[in-house]
């Protein structure tokens, strides 16, 4: 890993246990980084308690985040809401986030999966764009899969990375991961990993399946 790389890694690391370190046990409503918009944290239309996330592929503490996020994403059938926010320090991040979104819309979602997966798996071997390239290319054989030539030649899918950075923006992020646990009433920024399934567990606790029914019912009167 080149210097500019180590640098980069150390600063997003730095940028999120510098939050963690004051995590509680169990976070209250709202509660987290100052933010400008939260109006975006809401769940899907229906859903009692959802995870949304704002991820960086080159950032390591998203790596740490990542098995822990989708084990509790299966274990609690929730709705995930994730946005790439490809961090500007980083070098090849916004690459692999296109790389991703043309697998997810031209493979299928869950090798799409597979690779945000690898990559975070094998951040410490991918310093520059080049080995990024390497790596895909050995992702797309090992998956029988051609890599084309050019990912991304109308430029769709850097639009939508785009936009989920606009999102970011607005909301006023400044590192990643940016995990918040939402209900239709209130957000909980999670801050600590270590305590995502305690804050899911109070968000289903304050939002009985019932109450989320009858909100809705009374809505469509």
């Amino acid at each position: 890993m080149n210097r500019i790389a180590i640098l980069s890694a150390s600063l997003c690391l730095a940028l999120t246990f510098s939050t963690s370190a004051f995590a509680q046990y169990s976070a209250p409503p709202n509660s987290g980084d100052q933010f400008k918009d939260t109006s975006l944290l809401k769940p899907p239309a229906g859903a009692r308690v959802a995870i949304i996330e704002f991820e960086d592929l080159e950032c390591p503490a998203c790596a740490h985040a990542f098995p822990v996020v989708h084990q509790a994403v299966e274990h609690y059938h929730l709705p995930f809401l994730r946005h790439d926010f490809p961090l500007k320090m980083h070098i090849w991040s916004h690459d692999a986030a296109v790389i991703a979104r043309y697998i997810q819309d031209k493979i299928n979602p869950k090798e799409a999966e597979d690779y945000r997966g690898a990559v975070f798996a094998n951040q410490q071997s991918i310093a520059s764009k080049e080995d990024l390239q390497s790596f895909t290319r050995h992702f797309f054989q090992t998956h029988g899969q051609e890599m084309p030539f050019v990912i991304d030649p109308t430029g769709q899918f850097t639009r939508e990375v785009d936009a989920d950075y606009a999102l970011g923006v607005r909301l006023g992020l400044s590192h990643t991961p940016s995990i918040f646990v939402v209900t239709p009433h209130h957000w909980t920024q999670v801050t600590n990993v270590d305590y995502l399934y305690q804050t899911i567990d109070t968000a289903l606790a304050e939002n009985p399946a019932s109450a989320v029914r009858i909100h809705h019912t009374t809505a469509r009167k």
